[in-house]
């Protein structure tokens, strides 16, 4: 399954920290924290995304579910979009 936290360790293979909060405009700890969270947030994940050339739509809709509370129906839609190639 692709997490959000994947795709952050992908961003990080490219660039470094720093980079990425000038690139997107974040505050100097708004990875470190989503990092201790254990998720980016929809729009987050979304500019990376984008940034990296992956698919937009999916890593905010991937982001979106992480954070939704646990459910049966959360799981469900994790395996649908995680399971995707993105």
């Amino acid at each position: 399954m692709k997490t959000t936290m994947e795709l952050l360790d992908k961003a990080l293979e490219s660039e470094s920290v720093p980079f990425w909060h000038k690139e997107l405009g974040l505050s100097r700890n708004a990875l470190h924290n989503a990092r201790q969270r254990g998720n980016l947030s929809p729009s987050i994940a979304g500019a990376i995304a984008e940034k990296l050339g992956e698919n937009v739509d999916q890593w905010i809709v991937i982001a979106a579910l992480e954070g939704d509370k646990d459910s049966a129906c959360k799981t469900r839609m994790l395996r649908r979009y995680g399971s995707r190639r993105l």
